[in-house]
């Protein structure tokens, strides 16, 4: 059973009179076991009854939906306004992630992520290749939520952008494989190739210079000039 605090839930109802637009929930179940559906579920219809705007649905792998969305793995979670963003949770969202998933729908609502304009120029110009943004996260972790809503604000940005969280306790052969010890966890993936994996929450300009380096563009001077500070190359590894 999930137990969200009254005023927790006071302050999300407060927040969503801010909601613009409708936005739906889209959870799709895997066909076999599934370790938090139930609760995943019951978050979604908590936060649906906050706001007329705001409504969730469940679907199944196999179905019509999930062929149209191409998903590559389940349970998953997409979040969709008057546009279908690549926002894609694949995992519980709890603890930490709740707030992160709250802050995606109002985000969604308004039809624009909560992003420096100029980021958001450059993410919607340069990137022009498929890629994929994996946070692997837990529900516990503080800072994952930040790694979290910088991969789904460029997904906002650009269609082409897919931004994933991923609970690395529901899927722990994918933790494994891209050896997953601590949390945030990225990982940049280029039209289906992993390119480059890092460790730690950035800011937004970051995680955009990055993927800009992942697709072998040129770091923009006025992005340069975005990022207060510097991180050695030692710390981004090229896959």
């Amino acid at each position: 059973m999930v137990e969200i605090d009254p005023e927790t839930l006071r302050q999300v109802r407060e927040m969503f009179r801010e909601l613009e637009n409708p936005v739906r929930l889209r959870f799709f179940r895997p066909e076999g076991e599934c370790r938090f559906c139930e609760e995943t579920e019951e978050i979604l219809k908590i936060l649906a009854s906050l706001s007329d705007k705001l409504s969730a649905e469940v679907n199944s792998e196999g179905s019509p939906e999930a062929v149209k969305y191409d998903l590559p793995m389940y349970p998953a979670l997409l979040v969709h306004g008057k546009e279908e963003y690549n926002v894609r949770f694949f995992g519980i969202p709890a603890g930490y992630e709740f707030g992160a998933l709250v802050e995606d729908i109002l985000d969604v609502s308004r039809g624009a992520p909560s992003m420096n304009p100029l980021l958001r120029r450059i993410v919607r110009e340069k990137i022009r290749r498929r890629v994929r943004i994996m946070v692997f996260v837990t529900p516990t972790c503080p800072y994952c939520p930040l790694a979290v809503r910088a991969a789904h604000k460029m997904a906002m940005a650009n269609p082409l952008v897919y931004g994933d969280m991923i609970e690395a306790m529901e899927f722990p052969d994918l933790a494994n494989r891209y050896n997953v010890f601590t949390v945030p966890k990225n990982v940049i993936q280029v039209d289906g190739q992993d390119v480059l994996e890092f460790e730690g929450a950035v800011p937004d300009a970051y995680l955009v210079a990055q993927v800009l380096s992942a697709l072998g563009e040129n770091i923009p001077s006025e992005l340069k000039r975005a990022m207060p500070y510097s991180r050695t190359d030692r710390e981004f590894t090229e896959l």
